[in-house]
């Protein structure tokens, strides 16, 4: 039998200090998912997952979701392997509708192609963006930033603003059919494989780590050659319907 070369990903929630602070309300805060290469969990991590079936989700923070929608979006398809703008647009874009098409809520709306796109990890730019980069750490596959008032009076509780990037370290692109037995292509990162669990975090869902929820798409790990995460599995449907409904 055939080996299957397996990259572990592994995401770590950080918090920033608060930027800013004010009588009104609370202060503006970001959360970051870094997803690297590894075989264990970062101590501290969040995101363990419920005792099973729909209840494999987690969020962000207790009503912390976008309370204006839709959110709209830019793609900047600009990439070192080559891909296709209409690949790259297609990919991401259909990540999205993933998670469309599973709430009543117009959470996704549209998307602007640009080619000159930021990765704003030290202040909101109001523009939510994706993008190729090279981040300075090794093995790290995506990066999503997210923005928003995370602390204080629920009402005020909200996401704003989010960034992901794609690391260029990592050969991106269509892997191909896959089953739970057999991957891709496993020279590839799946672009929609990956953009559609980084939307997630962007939409307000964070990472599991119960082996039990390997199938969700918010599980905390991913491999070369992989394509299921670009469907929802039962806990991701009815983590997203709860916070926008069914």
């Amino acid at each position: 039998m055939r080996k299957i070369l397996v990259l572990l990903i592994i995401a770590t929630f950080l918090v920033s200090i608060p930027l800013a602070s004010a009588s009104s309300g609370p202060p503006l805060n970001k959360i970051v998912f870094v997803y690297r290469e590894g075989f264990a969990k970062p101590p501290g991590t969040p995101g363990k997952g419920g005792g099973g079936g729909e209840e494999f989700y987690e969020f962000l923070g207790r009503s912390v979701k976008w309370k204006d929608l839709p959110v709209n979006y830019v793609i900047d398809p600009d990439n070192p392997d080559g891909l296709p703008e209409t690949f790259v647009v297609e990919a991401i874009s259909n990540g999205a509708e993933e998670w469309n098409e599973h709430t009543s809520a117009e959470l996704f709306g549209t998307y602007t192609v640009v080619y000159d796109a930021t990765f704003d990890t030290d202040s909101p730019d109001d523009k939510n963006e994706l993008l190729f980069g090279d981040y300075p750490e090794e093995g790290v596959i995506a990066v999503t930033v997210i923005w928003g008032y995370f602390y204080g009076p629920p009402g005020q509780r909200k996401i704003i603003e989010f960034d992901i990037m794609f690391d260029i370290d990592f050969s991106w692109g269509d892997a191909g059919l896959t089953s739970e037995s057999e991957l891709g292509g496993t020279s590839i990162m799946d672009l929609q494989n990956i953009a559609t669990h980084e939307l997630g975090h962007a939409a307000g869902l964070a990472d599991l780590y119960n082996d039990q929820a390997s199938e969700q798409t918010m599980y905390g790990y991913a491999a070369y050659g992989e394509t299921k995460k670009r469907t929802l599995n039962t806990g991701d449907i009815a983590g997203i319907q709860a916070l926008y409904g069914a």
